[in-house]
């Protein structure tokens, strides 16, 4: 059985969402890629679809990536979820990191200020990195204690 991969994004991102989608379907076929919207350009609330995802990720104790136009406010979103370690990144170094140190669970993007080549260099390094553990053990379980139920 595949593992659930969860996408999500506003309008301002629904393009580079989509993109990803193709990308991950065709590259990471080991994933069951449940998209939760938006579905279209129309303009929607970041927020919506930032809780949605956070939701599901937390419950499936899964992963995802989600976008808005800059990133910034579906990761303000996603990170008021317990649980939730949605890492905001703009370079694969970054990617890298919110995995070797933070055990992010959710990439956010910026769907109108990253070209969609950095955020396949982004994807692909934040899916083969794994959590580094050790000292940052603590930290992670200090954070994750935080936040909306």
């Amino acid at each position: 059985m595949s593992e659930k991969f969860f996408l999500a994004s506003d309008h301002g991102a629904f393009e580079a969402k989509s993109q990803i989608k193709v990308y991950l379907e065709s590259n990471y076929r080991e994933l069951e890629i449940v998209d939760l919207g938006a579905y279209s350009e129309e303009s929607c609330n970041y927020a919506e679809f930032a809780m949605t995802l956070a939701i599901e990720v937390r419950s499936s104790k899964g992963r995802g990536i989600l976008l808005c136009g800059s990133g910034i406010g579906a990761s303000i979103a996603a990170n008021r979820f317990k649980g939730v370690r949605a890492a905001l990144c703009r370079t694969a170094e970054e990617a890298e990191l919110s995995r070797l140190h933070n055990d992010s669970n959710v990439l956010t993007l910026g769907g109108r200020i990253t070209p969609f080549k950095v955020m396949k260099e982004m994807i692909d390094i934040w899916f083969k990195t794994e959590f580094e553990g050790g000292r940052h053990i603590d930290r992670i379980s200090s954070f994750d204690e935080l936040g909306a139920e």
